[in-house]
């Protein structure tokens, strides 16, 4: 998807990006070969040209960050087939008072299929975050860009979290689909342990300061509950991206990824 996006060109909206494919100019390559492109001048084709060479010289290379600032935040989604071997799934827990008031209790990062769990007091630093998120090249999170990456900039300002994000509340809005992450992943057959299941974020709260007041085996429970949610992201951004895909990426693009299925599903 990431070689057939075109509106990380100046000028370019969805509209003409849809035009472009549909008059058989599908990916950079298609583009780049054609001396002319209807609808574009020929000087405004040069400057388009330069623009996507140089997007094919840093995806060579591995530069995720070159197409954070050159893609709107809701073009992101498009990042995650490419990057997504680099991808870091993030959720955070707080005490649940207001903004001004709420402290994180707990971080989850799930990558490449294992989870690292920080807790406040214990191992949650910016040295400890900074080291989880080494290597990060695309963070995915639900409803994260307005709360989870706030509140951890806030609380650890040297922190880099200037990283291209997928936000699947806001992918799963476009898509028509509304309510939380745990009504979300219901919606898509994702399934939680029986003993976690109904839990929430006020849930959360509670479990904290159970622990706080001494009971140890509110913390296990936790735990369980954020690794629940962070680890659920990756299947779910699995689910969205290829619904994305199909509603507004190529057409020559939907059919493929609709034969080819996770693993697991």
């Amino acid at each position: 998807m990431l070689t057939s996006t075109f509106v990380l060109l100046k000028g370019i909206g969805p509209a003409t990006e849809r035009r472009l494919w549909q008059d058989g100019v599908a990916d950079w390559s298609a583009f780049l070969g054609r001396a002319l492109i209807t609808g574009i001048s020929a000087t405004r084709k040069g400057w388009y040209d330069e623009v996507l060479a140089t997007a094919q010289s840093r995806l060579a290379g591995g530069s995720a960050d070159f197409f954070r600032t050159c893609l709107k935040s809701r073009d992101h989604w498009r990042l995650f087939h490419t990057f997504r071997h680099r991808a870091t799934y993030l959720d955070i827990e707080t005490t649940g008072q207001s903004s001004g008031q709420a402290v994180i209790t707990v971080v989850g990062l799930y990558r490449n299929g294992r989870m690292t769990s920080l807790v406040r007091g214990e191992n949650l630093t910016e040295d400890r975050l900074a080291e989880a998120l080494e290597g990060t090249d695309l963070l995915v999170t639900f409803f994260g860009s307005a709360f989870d990456i706030p509140f951890l900039q806030q609380a650890f300002p040297r922190l880099n979290l200037q990283k291209p994000h997928f936000d699947l509340c806001f992918a799963a809005r476009r898509l028509g689909l509304t309510g939380g992450l745990k009504y979300i992943e219901r919606e898509m057959h994702i399934d939680r342990e029986p003993e976690i299941q109904g839990l929430d974020g006020w849930d959360a709260v509670r479990l904290w300061y159970q622990w706080r007041g001494g009971d140890e085996g509110a913390l296990n429970l936790l735990l369980r509950y954020n690794a629940a949610d962070t680890r659920n992201l990756e299947p779910l951004a699995e689910v969205l991206y290829e619904q994305m895909v199909s509603r507004f990426g190529p057409p020559s693009i939907g059919p493929v990824l609709a034969q080819v299925k996770p693993a697991g599903q």
